[in-house]
């Protein structure tokens, strides 16, 4: 089985990439399953039932989101029915939404769940606490396990792939919107990466115009962050699993230009 794991997908831009090029990087590269971030797909921060629909039509089977999940209150309208679309599992009981899910692929369940960072993020319940009780619950259900660690420093999401190396398939990065070159297999045969990057305008910081960005650092005034345009890229890896043992084989950074 190849499955594709697609970082944050940024607006309109985002989407519009998101959707040119996951059908032809399906076919190409053969990919089964496909995994997006897309807490920034509406307008840069949060989701509408629109901007989620164009990444399902586009090809995404399961989507993950993270700090940036509440920013369109339309949200709240439709995370309960959405099967494949998670939050963080470590926000607090009774928030809406789940933080995992189980996408039935052939005669596999591919099991993928969200937790968010707490260092210089919102201060939510521990991840590595957290990803305990998920682990229990996902393993007598799934038989391939992949998180999504939305989370603002390295250190603690190298930490995480170590805690949890030979216990799940993958422990890929998101958040920072700039894709780290350190994917591999760790020792004990998890696939990892720091940051899976973003869908979004190449000529921009983290989506955003940069006269705006630079306006903001040299002001030090608020401003509104308004989306950038042009050429976009695609960042994302692909993570291959031995189909007879369900043990990670590999994984493949993907950096597309447009």
């Amino acid at each position: 089985m190849r499955i594709m794991l697609v970082g944050d997908v940024i607006g309109r831009p985002g989407r519009r990439t998101f959707q040119n090029y996951t059908p032809k990087l399906r076919e190409e590269k053969n990919i089964d399953v496909v995994i997006v971030n897309g807490e920034n797909s509406a307008g840069g921060k949060g989701f509408t039932r629109k901007a989620l629909d164009e990444l399902y039509r586009a090809g995404a089977d399961i989507v993950t989101s993270g700090n940036h999940v509440w920013d369109k209150k339309d949200v709240l309208s439709f995370i309960d029915d959405e099967p494949f679309l998670i939050r963080p599992a470590n926000y607090p009981e009774g928030t809406p939404g789940k933080g995992w899910c189980s996408y039935p692929f052939k005669a596999k369940n591919v099991g993928v769940m969200n937790l968010s960072g707490r260092a210089f993020m919102p201060p939510l319940d521990c991840p590595f606490q957290k990803v305990e009780e998920l682990l229990r619950e996902m393993k007598q259900e799934c038989d391939i396990i992949f998180l999504d660690f939305h989370a603002e420093t390295t250190s603690e999401k190298m930490a995480m792939g170590f805690y949890l190396d030979g216990r799940v398939n993958g422990v890929v990065g998101t958040h920072t919107h700039v894709q780290t070159a350190d994917e591999r297999l760790l020792p004990k045969g998890t696939a990892y990466i720091t940051d899976l990057g973003m869908v979004g305008p190449r000529d921009s910081v983290l989506g955003v115009k940069t006269d705006i960005i630079l306006r903001k650092f040299t002001t030090a005034m608020p401003v509104r962050f308004d989306l950038a345009e042009g050429p976009c890229i695609y960042c994302a890896v692909i993570v291959e699993i031995d189909d007879a043992t369900n043990r990670t084989k590999s994984i493949e950074r993907i950096f597309l230009h447009e």
